[in-house]
């Protein structure tokens, strides 16, 4: 009997004749193993796990389940072959409550018409106290926490007794405290006979729950590593075909013009209107400086970023920019008169249109500027060099030379489109949020160069990161907040993980 729970010959992808997705890929993962799947953004990983769930048919190629070979022409096939994805992007509806999401197309039936909610309740919440997957199952997919939804999901594929669980990149949006949950539920799963291939670029997570990875590069495979016989250094050479290097700021004197100053500022939270999620805060950041906010999730940086760029009022207090007050000013004027940019927490929310090209996402704020519009009539062909030159730049893969849309792109890659667009623009304040968020270490290396590139430009940057490697690598001035409350900050050179921590607890320094 075969020791493989799943072998992938020979598979190649080619879309619209010309993008080659993945190219005679051989990927083979044995039973009850957590078999790490790593690449850059954009090297084919997903693609092949979305042929392994049947959403795309490969071009070439053969797939063995449990040593049969199988043609899994859609999802419904993957499912009853005891395959479950969990996507990168949550599949849920929003206006439905989480237990109907769960059940959606899997229902229990009374007299084949009428969905038993009691029994599929029961059934759910029997799946939750097994592996400690925890949600409120009458609370709407809407209005549940990104944590919650990412359970939601995964208890989807429990409800359906799926035994080969594919994790595509599940930890790009928890906090560090939920990334731990999650992997501790995936060593329970292990534990309970389950296999997992699980997509991500964090080393620390393989470390933790892998027993191999696979190596993807430009969409074929590079090699396959047992973890316990090789360091992270050489996982990461691999991916990205040379040797990583860190980028640390230089602490170089900053100027003495003050950019930003946020006074005595209360918000309230923007997920509860009822109470404030930021109080009486202050904030002064100068040209050249990175200050960057530390802190839990969920403890005020939200309602910080939006009170800056006006995606919320603020209740009290002033913000200024450059010595002009911009509390109440538009967002239109927030982009173009003052030159805030900003690198948004959610991209799909609030970085692009999915819908539209990301030629034309590059200029979204821009488009009345005299460069690309002249009495209504936009200049196509100054949109395109400077989208194409961005685009160029930041390594934004499967582009189709910035006609691609948006939507299409892998996560990362929208990632560095939006980074790239923003860190590009005229600015003078830069409000970035979660920059590297989904992407892989060489892409993370150099969008960290680029930002240290704008600080040296004399631009004033605010970094908001739940990555505390991050923020000590970037920043100058470390501000610490808790409960919408300052806490207390620290210079970043010589800082301590140990004191960041203890004041994010809310505890002085």
């Amino acid at each position: 009997m075969s020791q493989y729970a799943v072998e992938m010959e020979n598979i190649s992808m080619i879309f619209n004749k010309t993008i080659v997705a993945n190219k005679d890929i051989n990927f083979k993962v044995k039973k009850n193993e957590i078999h790490a799947l790593v690449g850059e953004n954009g090297a084919g990983k997903s693609t092949l796990m979305s042929i392994l769930f049947g959403i795309y048919e490969p071009t070439t190629g053969s797939i063995k389940i449990n040593n049969k070979l199988e043609a899994i022409s859609n999802p419904i096939k993957a499912s009853k072959l005891g395959i479950g994805m969990v996507h990168q992007h949550f599949k849920l509806v929003d206006i439905f409550p989480l237990w109907k999401n769960i059940a959606l197309g899997a229902e229990e039936l009374i007299a084949k018409t009428i969905v038993n909610s009691k029994k599929i309740k029961e059934e759910i919440t029997a799946i939750m106290k097994k592996y400690n997957l925890n949600v409120d199952l009458d609370q709407s997919a809407g209005n549940a926490s990104v944590g919650a939804q990412q359970r939601t999901e995964i208890l989807k594929i429990l409800y359906r007794d799926a035994d080969i669980l594919v994790f595509d990149e599940p930890t790009a949006v928890l906090t560090p405290q939920e990334i731990d949950g999650l992997l501790e539920v995936m060593k329970e799963l292990q534990a309970a006979g389950k296999t997992i291939i699980f997509i991500t670029h964090k080393m620390a997570e393989i470390w933790k729950v892998a027993n191999s990875a696979t190596v993807i590069r430009k969409g074929t495979v590079i090699d396959t590593f047992e973890i316990s016989k090789t360091t992270p250094e050489k996982l990461a050479e691999a991916m990205v075909g040379r040797k990583i290097v860190e980028v640390k700021n230089e602490y170089k004197p900053t100027l003495t013009e003050t950019v930003l100053k946020m006074k005595n500022v209360s918000v309230r939270k923007s997920n509860n209107h009822k109470i404030l999620g930021l109080k009486n805060f202050s904030l002064e950041i100068k040209a050249g400086e990175v200050v960057a906010i530390a802190g839990v999730e969920g403890n005020g940086q939200q309602e910080i970023v939006n009170a800056i760029t006006g995606l919320s009022k603020i209740e009290k207090g002033q913000i200024l920019v450059s010595d002009e007050d911009v509390s109440k000013s538009s967002i239109y004027d927030r982009y173009n008169k003052f030159k805030i940019r900003h690198i948004p927490e959610d991209r799909h929310k609030h970085g692009l249109v999915l819908d539209s090209t990301l030629l034309e996402n590059m200029v979204l704020q821009d488009i009345s500027n005299s460069k690309f519009n002249k009495m209504g009539i936009l200049n196509f062909a100054a949109i395109q060099t400077y989208g194409q030159k961005i685009l160029l730049k930041f390594d934004v893969r499967n582009a189709q030379s910035g006609f691609a849309i948006s939507r299409q792109l892998s996560g990362g890659n929208q990632q560095k489109a939006i980074v790239g667009r923003e860190l590009t623009a005229e600015s003078q304040l830069i409000v970035i949020f979660q920059p590297t968020r989904g992407l892989d270490v060489g892409s993370i290396e150099f969008i960290h160069s680029q930002i240290l590139n704008a600080k040296n430009e004399g631009k004033a940057i605010l970094l908001i990161s739940y990555e505390l490697s991050e923020v000590m690598s970037l920043a100058d001035r470390i501000v610490v907040v808790n409960s919408g409350e300052m806490v207390g900050e620290i210079e970043a050179k010589g800082a301590k993980k140990e004191d960041i921590g203890r004041m994010m607890l809310g505890k002085e320094s």
